[in-house]
């Protein structure tokens, strides 16, 4: 197509849902650091580590952590310090736990949470969400998926 001074115009490629080609990619969580975790893990989610992006097409991965608790936290007193609030919209009903807590007793509660605000906040993103998959040991039901 030419536009109105005559050179040629190029357009950007358009992914469809029919041609995006899914991967399984795992993630060890041994030693690093949570937040630089997750941030590349919601890229990988979202998919903005392909070619063909496109930001109205979930063309993401799918993403398998493994070892959960085994992630480390960097920032002076993070874990008693920082805290995750609920509220069912009832008077009275907030409930408060600490990153610590929480790191303890339900890590993969914890890494959805951390990918939840990283992702876009429509039908799109939870259905990105549902592409992660957390596991507080080395074993995950998924090693038939993974390519090696």
């Amino acid at each position: 197509m030419l536009s109105r001074k005559g050179k040629l115009m190029k357009f950007t490629k358009i992914a469809t849902p029919d041609q995006i080609k899914r991967d399984w990619i795992v993630v060890d969580a041994t030693d690093k650091t949570f937040g630089r975790m997750i941030t590349e893990v919601a890229s990988i989610l979202r998919g903005k580590n392909k070619p063909y992006f496109t930001p109205n097409v979930d063309c993401g991965d799918y993403v398998v952590i493994v070892n959960a608790g085994k992630a480390k936290f960097n920032g002076a007193n993070k874990m008693e310090n920082k805290q995750y609030h609920t509220h069912s919209g009832y008077f009275g009903s907030v409930k408060t736990e600490k990153l610590e807590q929480l790191f303890q007793t339900n890590p993969e509660k914890l890494y959805r949470l951390a990918t939840r605000g990283m992702l876009p906040k429509t039908k799109l993103g939870k259905e990105m969400l549902k592409k992660l998959k957390v596991y507080a040991s080395a074993e995950h039901p998924h090693s038939a998926q993974v390519n090696k």
